[in-house]
């Protein structure tokens, strides 16, 4: 895949409302990380249900869309 369709397809999924994102984030790396490690998945998923707890109760703001992209396209080095 191209980097711009890389950029590209990263902007659409920052679009996504945060548990969409946190499902495809998961997804994702249950794509790449090895099968057989249980623990690491149950903490991780530990970790998101917090996060996600967090923006549901407005406890975390989150940040502006202008912030998150440029922070995304600046790791892809297209910023």
């Amino acid at each position: 895949m191209a980097q711009s369709d890389s950029a590209e397809l990263l902007e659409r999924a920052l679009e996504l409302e945060p548990a969409k994102r946190l499902s495809l984030a998961a997804t994702l790396l249950d794509s790449v990380e090895e099968p057989d490690d249980e623990a690491w998945a149950a903490e991780w998923a530990k970790e998101l249900d917090a996060r996600l707890k967090l923006v549901e109760s407005g406890e975390d703001p989150g940040q502006t869309w202008e912030a998150v992209k440029a922070r995304a396209l600046a790791g892809l080095g297209t910023g």
